[in-house]
């Protein structure tokens, strides 16, 4: 149970959530490999984060996910401790390799029966789910036959998502098709430092084009099955500044910005790849057929804004392609998390701004916003305070901006749980629920106590 304490943080603008609406969705967001564990239950096939993590040296300390949070097998009692919460809104990802342990063919019915249980579980304690497709975790037999940069990507996604909209679709309404294509793609397939550790153009270019294919072919395949449903995909954008206002640094920004933030965006927007600003990318039409402009282009139903950081971009002709380096937070002496990313709330008052520009842009919502501090358990409880500061002055940025006219409709916190941080291990924690990985006992923290009374408030 909850302590019926309320976390402050003082000098503070109290926020009231009736302020952002009725219809507002709340919710928190996890991913399937970052807690679920059970690795290899049942018939559950290898994804290319299991083969990573047994890598030695790709991940801090050798951290891997075999058991993360158990959410596995405990979802019943997470599920009540975020009801407890009153968290009306859960968004999980599937694990395609539970589900299709080869990627394409097979299925396996104790994938089906898990998901089952625990939509149905989140239906029976009133909080609905929000399901994400695809959160990097790609069946390992699937980048053995080429992964991303194989176009035939197209038909095996488009399989797997025909196949989750028919399992699922009676009980889910909200889907999201990727999750930060940018990230898995730039980290997993030219920088090799995320699963599957590839790295160069040749397999970066390709493995682009055809996640945006899969991009907009994924809602196209949802849309159909499902006519009613809510529709988005969610894209990892950074608000990003020049270190002066010089021409050089401000075009070296105006380039990072459009990888970063436009390459995944403006082409399910019908308006193509940013390659007028990303020369380099060019090479991408080399991937292309007479087709793929219009099989790039979906009207999606919402885009999906994750934030965490500003960026401040300096030019530098040593820097191949982009001719851009990003400036660390450390070097400007500004504040920063453990990621290393600075605490910049007004940077989110400025996406929501800016993707409000694209008039083909239905509406956004927050799908991830969080931070990284360090938390220590004292007595039974954390004191989390930068965490609860962040919250609050990231969510009246938010605020801001609707009431400026940007249509915002949502906001989820990252993270429900501490988790697998991917190539960062377990150390840092961006849960509002703290977990020990030894006894996977769970403890809310002084923000998740914040965030249950700010969800519970009620007009008098």
């Amino acid at each position: 149970m909850i302590d019926n304490s309320t976390a402050q943080v003082q000098d503070q603008p109290v926020l009231n959530r009736l302020d952002f609406g009725k219809d507002f969705d709340w919710g928190v967001a996890t991913a399937a490999y970052q807690i679920e564990g059970a690795h290899d239950t049942a018939d559950k096939g290898a994804s290319i984060w299991d083969v990573f993590t047994g890598k030695r040296g790709k991940v801090k300390q050798n951290h891997h996910g075999k058991i993360a949070c158990d959410f596995f097998n405990r979802y019943p009692d997470d599920l009540m401790l975020m009801q407890e919460m009153a968290i009306p809104n859960f968004r999980f990802s599937l694990s395609w390799s539970r589900l299709m342990p080869t990627g394409t063919g097979k299925i396996s019915q104790q994938g089906i029966d898990y998901y089952n249980r625990l939509i149905d579980h989140c239906l029976e304690l009133g909080i609905t789910p929000w399901v994400t497709l695809y959160h990097w975790d790609l069946p390992h037999e699937l980048e053995k036959r080429g992964g991303w940069p194989n176009r035939d990507i197209v038909s095996w996604f488009g399989e797997y998502t025909a196949f989750c909209a028919n399992t699922f679709g009676d009980r889910v309404n909200n889907w999201m098709v990727l999750n930060e294509p940018m990230v898995f793609t730039g980290a997993g397939y030219f920088l090799g430092v995320h699963a599957p550790g590839r790295r160069g153009f040749g397999s970066f270019i390709p493995a682009v084009h055809h996640t945006a294919l899969c991009q907009a072919e994924g809602g196209r395949i949802l849309k159909s099955i499902l006519p009613h449903a809510e529709v988005g995909t969610t894209i990892s954008c950074s608000h990003i500044e020049p270190i002066r206002q010089r021409e050089k640094d401000i075009k070296a920004a105006h380039r990072v910005d459009a990888l970063l933030n436009r390459l995944f965006l403006e082409p399910a927007l019908g308006l193509g790849y940013p390659l007028d600003d990303l020369k380099f990318m060019r090479r991408i039409e080399k991937y292309m057929k007479p087709d793929d402009e219009a099989l790039l282009q979906f009207d999606f139903d919402f885009i999906g804004i994750q934030n965490y950081t500003r960026e401040v971009v300096k030019y530098s002709f040593w820097t191949p392609f982009l001719q851009a380096n990003l400036v660390p937070p450390k070097k400007r002496n500004v504040p920063y998390t453990l990621m290393n990313w600075e605490v910049y709330p007004e940077g989110i008052y400025h996406l929501l701004h800016k993707y409000s520009q694209y008039k083909n842009i239905k509406k956004m919502i927050v799908t991830e916003n969080g931070a990284a501090f360090p938390d220590e358990l004292k007595d039974g409880q954390i004191n989390d305070e930068q965490r609860l500061d962040f919250l609050q002055r990231y969510l009246q940025q938010v605020l801001r901006a609707k009431q400026e006219g940007a249509n915002v409709q949502g906001y989820f916190v990252w993270s429900f749980l501490d988790n697998f941080e991917w190539a960062e291990g377990y150390d840092p924690r961006f849960g509002l629920v703290h977990v020990d990985y030894e006894t996977q006992q769970r403890t809310i923290k002084d923000s998740g106590i914040w965030y249950r009374d700010f969800l519970m408030y009620r007009s008098k």
